[in-house]
């Protein structure tokens, strides 16, 4: 299994997305400050994800989410999260 998720920076109010076969590690990892892209975005929450069978449709699912159109879908996936934290 495979998944695609979105952590929130606190710091900056901003999204990251990735992918990993191991969520909860992965999510650890990004809010110990072992991932360098996320390390100075702490602190961090897990706000989104989805599973995937196959490591190529979690990249492409990832990939998708980063783009301008999965930009919107998570934005109106998350609506009650944004206002939330407003």
């Amino acid at each position: 299994m495979f998944y695609t998720y979105i952590l929130f920076s606190y710091k900056d109010e901003m999204l990251y997305t990735g992918y990993t076969n191991d969520l909860k590690k992965r999510v650890e990892q990004h809010k110990n400050g072992e991932v360098k892209s996320t390390m100075n975005r702490r602190p961090l929450k897990l706000v989104y994800y989805e599973a995937c069978l196959d490591q190529q449709d979690a990249t492409r699912r990832e990939k998708y989410l980063k783009s301008g159109s999965g930009k919107i879908y998570i934005k109106n996936r998350l609506k009650n999260f944004w206002s939330d934290i407003k």
